[in-house]
């Protein structure tokens, strides 16, 4: 079957086999990783506007790395630590954040259309005017996330922790509420009114 999916472009990309600004991933990764431990040797890795589609990323430390307008469709970013990361205008549809860490990053303007992000770590991430549409958020942790202007349509949120997130504004109303963990006098439609 690995033979066959290959063919039909569905396979994924190792970081070898991947290019940006002439350097292989794998590279600007092994340089991230020094970078990240505090060694002069390394350096931040700047992956904006690269074609990372279809990446295998899983459990890769992207931490503080520079993604905007990266193009990381159907990516495997499983495991990945992506914390304090700029994702800005990104494109993750149909990528694969399960249990990823996304605690301060910038996905503003991100499109996460369709994405798996089931137990990501969204704590104190930047949502604003990300689309996030059918994405499955299964116990996702949206801690002071901000999420305004975020399009949630279809989306599921079974389990999500959005107990200490501000809704004001957001509708999601046609996301799947039923078992998440919501701010207290939220309906989903929007805040509850207090008179």
């Amino acid at each position: 079957m690995g033979i066959l999916n290959a063919l039909k472009g569905g396979g994924l990309r190792s970081s070898r086999s991947i290019r940006h600004n002439g350097k292989r991933l794998s590279e600007i990764l092994e340089a991230h990783a020094e970078f990240v431990r505090g060694n002069l040797k390394g350096a931040r890795a700047d992956l904006a506007g690269a074609d990372l589609s279809r990446a295998n990323l899983e459990r890769a430390n992207l931490t503080y790395a520079d993604l905007r307008g990266a193009n990381l469709e159907s990516a495997n970013l499983r495991e990945a630590k992506l914390g304090s990361a700029d994702m800005t205008k990104a494109r993750l549809r149909s990528a694969d954040l399960r249990k990823a860490d996304l605690t301060e990053a910038n996905l503003s303007g991100a499109d996460l259309t369709e994405a798996q992000a089931g137990g990501a770590e969204l704590f104190r991430a930047d949502l604003r005017q990300a689309i996030l549409r059918r994405a499955d958020f299964g116990a996702t942790n949206f801690r002071d996330a901000e999420v305004a202007g975020a399009d949630f349509e279809g989306a599921s949120l079974k389990t999500a922790i959005l107990r200490e997130t501000k809704l004001d504004g957001v509708d999601l109303s046609r996301a799947d509420t039923s078992t998440a963990l919501l701010p207290r006098g939220y309906s989903a439609t929007g805040p509850a009114s207090n008179g």
